[in-house]
């Protein structure tokens, strides 16, 4: 395997770890119905390569729902309202 392809598999693992959190600690499914609904539904691998993708991720020690996180917005407030606000 070239270099480019291990970045492409190393993504596509973290996703695969940050949807499994998305769906067990957010959603609070199951866990075998989050194996199947990221082998049928998502990712279209095994849930046999799931589970060890999603075990090799912990062991590695990932960060938790790095990439759900949510990004704020910028405030549409004018200068005059934001005069008006008690901080």
């Amino acid at each position: 395997m070239s270099r480019g392809r291990n970045k492409l598999i190393a993504k596509r693992n973290a996703a695969i770890y940050n949807r499994w959190l998305y769906w067990t600690e957010t959603q609070r499914r199951r866990f075998d119905d989050v194996l199947t609904i990221l082998s049928e539904e998502e990712f279209f691998l095994s849930e046999d390569r799931i589970l060890r993708i999603i075990r090799d991720q912990i062991k590695a020690g990932a960060d938790h729902l790095e990439e759900t996180k949510p990004v704020s917005k910028p405030s549409r407030m004018t200068k005059a309202q934001k005069k008006l606000v008690v901080k």
